[in-house]
């Protein structure tokens, strides 16, 4: 029998019931939550590219010059950046010795003169008493032997002396042609040798690109086709260009071969020095391309997230990676230029899940 005491003490415990059972209730009928996820669109590619790599605008002409004797640096009249013209005078060595050397070899041409001189009237002299008979034989023979003598003196002085005058001109350092000076290796007051690198000139009407390939990407980077040069300063200045030469030795520190590309009508913000990025595109059998990002790994099989903005679901799609270019994966998949992969959070997700597209 349950009395009025018992009844209300039962109403506590039925309200608690009912309550539990609408908060199951509401649970389970809550919507799923919304997560958001980043994305990246699904690329299909038609070209295969080579690259990047950084390189250099270079000369293709360039001269190292010094001077052909050695000597003190008394004069340098460039500085780099400077522009001359063939013939003007970049540097200049102390020609006092060079002037000794000078001198000394006039006065030896004036003693070997005098000597010719007076050997040549001996001679005439010497036949003139032939012809009279009061003069033997013996003493034209002298005297003719005399002259020959003096002679190669004489000639011997002179090509001393011109090779002192040529030696004096070697003290004035020119340009052999016209172009901007790049380097100077030595200053004045400084003794230099016969050969040694003064002043380097090159021309910069003619300009190429320059950059290193490691070994193992050399059939790649010779194997044809246009390289896109591209100012890194500003992307907007760009040309292209071809292979015009390959080192044949590798350089034995870096492992790397230098290669210099013919540049088509360089634009003016391709000046000597500037850097730039190189690279080689080569059409292919159209390839899907997606971020490595996007790929995870589940049962030994590779997978991408395709993300559905209108639905607001992502789906599972299987995918076999074929290739892999810096970033970026090369796969076989059943996947469209355009849909979108997740690229973020993919080992959280699940198929069928609300997603919203960031």
């Amino acid at each position: 029998m349950i009395t009025r005491t018992s009844a209300l003490g039962f109403l506590p415990m039925l309200w608690a019931s009912v309550l539990a059972g609408c908060e199951s209730h509401s649970e389970a009928n809550a919507p799923e939550p919304v997560r958001p996820v980043l994305t990246a669109p699904v690329e299909v590619s038609t070209s295969k590219v080579f690259g990047p790599f950084t390189g250099t605008i270079e000369p293709r002409y360039s001269s190292d010059l010094g001077f052909q004797i050695g000597g003190r640096v008394i004069a340098r009249d460039v500085w780099v950046g400077d522009p001359v013209k063939k013939g003007q005078r970049l540097a200049l060595l102390d020609p006092a010795l060079i002037q000794f050397q000078l001198a000394s070899a006039e006065a030896e041409l004036a003693s070997a003169q005098a000597q010719f001189d007076n050997a040549q009237a001996e001679e005439g002299r010497k036949k003139k008493l032939l012809q009279t008979g009061v003069s033997p034989q013996a003493q034209i023979d002298t005297a003719v032997s005399a002259l020959a003598g003096a002679r190669g003196r004489l000639e011997q002085a002179k090509a001393r002396l011109d090779g002192a005058r040529i030696q004096l001109g070697f003290t004035s350092l020119a340009a052999n042609f016209d172009g901007v000076v790049t380097a100077v290796s030595a200053e004045v007051g400084q003794v230099v040798s016969a050969g040694q690198t003064v002043v380097t000139v090159a021309r910069p009407d003619v300009r190429e690109a320059m950059f290193d390939v490691p070994d193992s990407l050399l059939d790649q980077a010779q194997g044809g086709g246009t390289y896109s040069v591209t100012l890194l300063a500003d992307p907007t200045v760009t040309t292209t260009g071809e292979v015009r030469e390959i080192a044949p030795l590798s350089d034995s520190a870096t492992r790397t071969r230098r290669i210099r590309l013919s540049l088509d009508n360089p634009p003016n913000g391709f000046r000597l020095g500037s850097t730039v990025s190189i690279s080689l595109s080569e059409p292919t059998a159209p390839q899907t391309v997606v971020p490595e990002s996007a790929l995870f790994e589940d049962s030994g099989a590779d997978w991408v997230w395709v993300a559905d903005a209108a639905a607001g679901k992502v789906r599972k799609v299987a995918v076999k990676v074929i290739g892999r270019r810096e970033d970026n994966a090369v796969v076989d998949a059943n996947l469209s230029a355009g849909e979108r992969v997740v690229i973020a959070g993919t080992h959280s997700l699940h198929d069928g899940e609300t997603i919203k597209v960031e």
